[in-house]
C-alpha cells in the first residue's frame, strides 16, 4: 500500500473534535477540490524548518511561535498580517540578542481557522446552537444559519491562508523585516511604554551592537530578511489530509497546508485519529501536553510519532498553568531526557492560565503567563535541559483581552477592545513585555 493510501488509516479510529457536517456529499466535493489545489508550502521548506528545530532540540536555538488564537477570514488583510509580523520580529530581535542563539520564527498564521471546544453546543437566553468552531467550520454570529457547519468554508480557509502566506513572505523578504528598522520599533516601545522603560539597558546594548557592526561594514543578508514559517493545529482532519501531497524528491507525504502542524491537548489520544494521521506525515510536528500527561504517555507519543528519533521531527509544547508547571513538568522532562529522545521543549503559557472575569469575559493575567514561563526555565535549568521556546497567542493590535502589563489593563477595561474570536490574546505591549522578560531569564541563567 502506498504512503498516500496509508493516510486513510485515521478514518478507522475515533476522531475527536470533528464537525458534524450536515451534507457528506458536499464535504466530499470540497475535499476533492482541495486535493487538486496547489500546495500552500513546499516539502523542502518543511525540511528546512525541521533542521532548525533540530538545533533547538540540541540547545542551539530558540523558538518564538505565536499569533492569533483563532484566525478569521476578515482578518486576512495587509494591516493585520503586517502588525502580527511586526510584533513577532520585535520580540525575536530581543530574544536573539539576549540568548545569543538563533530564534526560529513560527507564526500561528495561514491555517489557524479551527478551534476545539469543551462543549459541542452554546446556550444563550434559552436558545441552544452548535458551538463556534472557527471560521473554517461555521460562523461566529449566534444564529442557526451561521452556526451550521459548512464544508465550503474549508475552501475559504485555503484561499485566506494563501493570501496570508503571500503577504507574510512579501513582508519577510521585501525589506520590512530589516534588523535596524525592527530595533527602531523596539526603541520606540522602550521610550514610550511604562513597561518598556524597564528594558532601556538591554535596548541600549542592542543599539551599540548594531552600531559596531555598521562601523565594521558588516551588512549580511540576514540583517534585511528573515525566515518565517507557518503553523496551525491540524484539527479538521479532512482539510489537512486533502492538502497532503507526495514529495517528488522522496516519495513521502507532507501536509502542505503549513510548515509545522500540531496536535492539541484535547486530541492527543494515543489510539485516536489525530495521532494516527500525524504518524504518517513527514512535517515537523508538535503535541500539546497538559498537566495530566504522564511520563508513560509522553514516551508512547514519542514511539508513535518519532520512532526513528529524528532530530527536529517532534516538539512537545507544554501547557501546564502557572500553579502546576513546577510540579508536573520535571517528571516529564526527566523521563524523556533519560530515554535519549530528541525532543524540543516549548512553553505555551497561555492555555493553562485562562479564567472568567467578573464581567463574563474569558481572560488571562500577564503575571500568570510570565510566571509559567519562569517556571519553565527554572525546571529546565535545574535538570540541565534546554528551554527551547515559547508559544503564545498575541495580536499586533492594542486590544484589551488580557489583564496586567506595563500599561495596565484592569478587568473593568476588558470591554473596551475585546475583539478575539475565541481565547484572549496578549496585545503588542504585553507581548514585548514578555519578550524582554524572557530575555532577562536567559541572561540570568
Amino acid at each position: 500500500m502506498s504512503a498516500l493510501n496509508n493516510l486513510d488509516s485515521w478514518r478507522e479510529l475515533p476522531a475527536a473534535q470533528q464537525p458534524d457536517w450536515p451534507d457528506p456529499a458536499a464535504l466530499e466535493r470540497v475535499v476533492a477540490e482541495l486535493g487538486s489545489l496547489p500546495p500552500l508550502v513546499f516539502a523542502g521548506e518543511c525540511d528546512q524548518l525541521k533542521n532548525e528545530l533540530a538545533a533547538v532540540a540540541r540547545g542551539e536555538a530558540f523558538v518564538l511561535q505565536g499569533g492569533d488564537c483563532a484566525e478569521t477570514f476578515a482578518g486576512a488583510t495587509a494591516d493585520n498580517v503586517r502588525n502580527k509580523l511586526k510584533t513577532l520580529l520585535q520580540m525575536a530581535i530581543v530574544l536573539t540578542y539576549a540568548g545569543r542563539v538563533p530564534v526560529v520564527k513560527i507564526g500561528r498564521v495561514a491555517g489557524q481557522f479551527a478551534k476545539p471546544r469543551s462543549k459541542s453546543t452554546e446556550t444563550r437566553e434559552g436558545v441552544t446552537l452548535p458551538a463556534y468552531r472557527g471560521d473554517m467550520v461555521n460562523g461566529f454570529e449566534f444564529t442557526d444559519e451561521a452556526r451550521q457547519p459548512d464544508p465550503n468554508r474549508l475552501l475559504k480557509a485555503y484561499h485566506s491562508s494563501a493570501v496570508t502566506l503571500n503577504l507574510a513572505r512579501a513582508f519577510a523578504k521585501g525589506g520590512y523585516a530589516d534588523l535596524r528598522q525592527v530595533h527602531a520599533w523596539n526603541q520606540d516601545f522602550v521610550a514610550e511604554s511604562p513597561a518598556g522603560r524597564r528594558y532601556e539597558q538591554l535596548a541600549r546594548e542592542i543599539d551599540q551592537a548594531l552600531a559596531f557592526m555598521r562601523a565594521c561594514g558588516a551588512e549580511p543578508e540576514e540583517f534585511h530578511t528573515v525566515e518565517f514559517y507557518s503553523s496551525h493545529e491540524a484539527l479538521i482532519l479532512d482539510y489537512d489530509q486533502a492538502l497532503t501531497r507526495i514529495d517528488s524528491r522522496t516519495g513521502l507525504p507532507y501536509d502542505v497546508s503549513a510548515h509545522m502542524v500540531w496536535i492539541g491537548e484535547r486530541t492527543r489520544q494515543l489510539d485516536g485519529a489525530h495521532v494516527e494521521f500525524f504518524s504518517r506525515i513527514r512535517n515537523p510536528i508538535g503535541v500539546k501536553l497538559g498537566p495530566t500527561t504522564t511520563p508513560e504517555e509522553a514516551m508512547a507519543l514519542i514511539e508513535k510519532l518519532n520512532p526513528d528519533n529524528e532530530a527536529g521531527r517532534l516538539t512537545f509544547i507544554t501547557r501546564m498553568g502557572a500553579s502546576k508547571i513546577r510540579e508536573h513538568l520535571p517528571t516529564l522532562v526527566e523521563k524523556v531526557s533519560a530515554s535519549g529522545a530528541q525532543v524540543a521543549w516549548i512553553c505555551d503559557p497561555m492555555h493553562g492560565n485562562t479564567f472568567e472575569a467578573a464581567g463574563g469575559y474569558k481572560t488571562r493575567r500577564l503575571d500568570d503567563v510570565l510566571d509559567e514561563v519562569s517556571g519553565f526555565f527554572e525546571v529546565h535549568r535545574a535538570l540541565g535541559t534546554h528551554p527551547g521556546g515559547v508559544h503564545i497567542e498575541f495580536t499586533g493590535d492594542d486590544v484589551t483581552e488580557c489583564v496586567g502589563g506595563g500599561t495596565e489593563i484592569l478587568e473593568d477595561d476588558l470591554a473596551l477592545r475585546y475583539e478575539t474570536a475565541c481565547d484572549p490574546r496578549l496585545n503588542r505591549s504585553q507581548s514585548l513585555d514578555l519578550a524582554f522578560r524572557v530575555a532577562e531569564l536567559y541572561r540570568s541563567a
